[in-house]
C-alpha cells in the first residue's frame, strides 16, 4: 500500500490493481497545487460535498476515466455532469478483484457551495474503509469523535487518516480519543493548517498520541510512504 499526501484531506492510495484519490483537492490546494493530469487514478472517493473535498473530482474522472465514489445524492450530482459513479451509503460497500471499498458514517454536513452563498444539501457525510492486499486503510472524512469508531476499527486498521483541525471537525484531544477507539497501527493527521480556523501543531498532536500509546506519522504535502508493516 503506497500512500501519498497532497495536503488538507487529499491522498492518493495505490494498491495492486487500483489507484484511488480521496477527497480530491489538487489544483489550488494551499498546501501545494498539483496538476490533476499528473495524478492518474481509477477511483475518486469523496467523503462529502464541500468544495475542499470535491474540487477536482470531475476533472480527475474526465482526465483518467476514473469512477467517482460518493454518497448517493452527491454521486447523482456527478452522474448528471457525465461522470461514471458508484453511489453507496454508510455501511454499504463494493467488492472488486483488487479489494473492497466500504463507506462508513461521519458526523458532519454535506452541501454544494454555490455562488452567492447558496448551499444545496447533498445527503450525508461519510468516511471510507479501503481493504486491499491484506491491508486496511481508514479515511474518516470530516467528522466529530463518535463512539462507533470502535466498531469501524473492530477488525483491525493498518493506517487511519483522521482530522485534527478542530472547529469544523474534531480537534487534537478528541483525535487521540478516536485512536483509542480505532486502534490503528499507524495514524496520519489531516485537515489542519489550511484555513485560519483550523490552525494546529501536528507534531504536538503526535507527541500526545505517542504518550497515549499510538504511532503517528506527520506527512508533508507531496510526501509518500509505503506501508508493509
Amino acid at each position: 500500500m503506497h500512500l501519498t499526501y497532497f495536503g488538507h484531506s487529499c491522498f492518493l492510495v495505490e494498491v495492486p490493481g487500483a489507484r484511488l484519490v480521496l477527497d480530491p483537492w489538487l489544483a489550488g490546494n494551499p498546501h501545494g497545487s498539483v496538476d490533476p493530469a499528473t495524478v492518474p487514478c481509477d477511483f475518486v472517493l469523496c467523503t462529502h460535498a464541500h468544495e475542499d473535498h470535491i474540487a477536482d473530482a470531475l476533472t480527475l474522472a474526465k482526465l483518467h476515466g476514473a469512477t467517482i465514489v460518493a454518497p448517493f445524492e452527491l454521486a447523482n450530482h456527478f452522474a448528471e455532469l457525465g461522470a461514471t459513479t458508484l453511489d453507496p451509503m454508510p455501511g454499504g460497500g463494493v467488492d472488486f478483484p483488487w479489494g473492497r471499498i466500504q463507506m462508513t458514517p461521519a458526523i458532519h454536513s454535506s452541501a454544494l457551495e454555490l455562488p452567492k452563498g447558496e448551499n444545496r444539501a447533498m445527503g450525508v457525510a461519510s468516511g471510507y474503509l479501503i481493504r486491499a492486499g491484506g491491508r486496511v486503510l481508514y479515511h474518516s472524512g470530516d467528522t466529530a469523535l463518535f463512539g462507533d469508531m470502535a466498531l469501524i476499527g473492530r477488525h483491525g486498521i493498518d493506517v487511519a487518516l483522521i482530522p485534527i483541525g478542530d472547529f469544523y471537525t474534531m480537534g487534537p484531544a478528541d483525535a487521540v480519543e478516536a485512536l483509542h477507539l480505532l486502534r490503528p497501527k499507524l495514524a496520519v493527521p489531516m485537515h489542519y493548517n489550511t484555513f485560519p480556523g483550523i490552525r494546529q501543531d501536528p507534531q504536538a498532536f503526535a507527541t500526545k498520541a505517542a504518550a497515549a500509546g499510538h504511532t503517528v506519522r506527520v506527512m508533508k504535502a507531496g510526501e509518500a510512504i509505503e506501508w508493509f508493516a
